[in-house]
């Protein structure tokens, strides 16, 4: 059954509304290179998506030359903020050198909210991520400085990016029994090639009531078949422009990796779809899922991306999916899963939840 942009989802074990899909931003006001929008595009992508029904627009104070992906944000939804969820993130560098402009720690917190708050012109935040894990800050200083800024109604909602699930979860337990703040929302790598979240993140996310919104569910472009064999080069970070070098030096860009990009070009073909919406479709057939980030380029990209949501993927495309993607699985569930859960049963069948 086909979605639209307004058929909403609630996020996580909240009750907010937010659309299937969300728009990323990472592509405003990048300052050059080949992976960039003009205003003027961004401008238009942001049009088409409210008028669409869209809500969900996801941002960062990292996105952009010194944050200016948020500046123009706010520049565009002028008129109709209220009627968005805006979700961004602090954590990474914002000022080269200083100690306590990064991290996840309160001071970095609370000056990084203050930060985007005046470069939307914004008086809150819907939902504020924690962008990277930074294996250095106190659980409980994480958790009490959310809490503040939510009771200040600054913040709305909060979320994790990024963090390993062994720390989302002690949190996300803590929080709870602490009466502060949860966390409704994970943002999280999650494609046909970055498949490795299945075996920890993701059923931690349904267990601990986070919403999943992953992105890079086009890993990174590779999923839309656009690269051949003959892009199997060695990679430098020195072209950072160059989302194929990125690629590369990533590990995104590999003989597997293109073999799995094969069968969804395949399959796109037998089914009438683009390669770019059976991928993004393909992240929205997981129940955990909530809203992929798609972090398109043009209107053209963003048009293609939003017929994703008419897609509708059957078991055998699915099971043909997951065959030549699908990852090792790891321990304990290796055993779990394996001849140890008849001995666990003895035989008799039990329902999962």
């Amino acid at each position: 059954m086909a979605l639209q942009l307004d058929d909403y989802r609630l996020l996580g074990r909240s009750g907010l509304r937010v659309s299937p899909l969300a728009l990323g931003t990472m592509t405003f006001r990048v300052g050059g290179g080949s992976w960039g929008s003009s205003d003027e595009e961004a401008r238009a992508m942001v049009d088409t998506y409210i008028d669409r029904g869209g809500n969900f627009i996801d941002t960062a104070d990292f996105y952009g030359q010194m944050g200016q992906s948020e500046v123009l944000l706010g520049e565009l939804v002028k008129g109709r903020r209220d009627r968005l969820v805006i979700s961004t993130k602090y954590s990474l560098t914002t000022e080269p050198g200083n100690p306590n402009a990064s991290g996840n720690h309160r001071k970095n917190m609370v000056l990084s909210v203050e930060d985007s708050l005046r470069r939307m012109g914004t008086d809150y935040i819907d939902l504020l991520y924690l962008h990277m894990w930074d294996f250095r800050t106190p659980v409980d200083e994480i958790l009490r400085s959310f809490d503040d800024l939510v009771r200040s109604g600054k913040v709305l909602y909060i979320g994790l990016s990024d963090t390993p699930a062994w720390q989302a979860s002690r949190m996300q337990a803590i929080a709870e029994l602490r009466g502060w703040t949860r966390f409704c929302a994970l943002q999280i790598s999650y494609s046909l090639v970055e498949r490795t979240v299945e075996r920890e993140m993701i059923p931690m996310a349904r267990e601990m009531g986070l919403g999943v919104s992953p992105w890079a569910p086009l890993g990174q472009g590779v999923l839309t078949g656009k690269y051949t064999r003959a892009d199997l080069v060695p990679g430098s970070m020195d072209d950072i422009g160059s989302r194929k070098a990125i690629n590369a030096v990533t590990g995104k860009l590999s003989a597997k990796n293109l073999d799995i990009a094969d069968e969804v070009v395949a399959i796109a073909g037998e089914i009438g779809c683009t390669p770019a919406q059976l991928a993004v479709a393909w992240t929205l057939a997981n129940p955990a899922v909530c809203s992929p980030v798609i972090g398109v380029r043009t209107p053209a990209q963003l048009e293609d991306n939003l017929g994703a949501l008419a897609v509708d993927l059957s078991a055998e495309h699915l099971a043909r999916l997951d065959a030549i993607s699908a990852v090792e699985p790891v321990f304990p569930i290796d055993v779990l899963k394996g001849p140890a859960e008849g001995m666990m049963f003895g035989g008799v069948k039990v329902q999962e939840r």
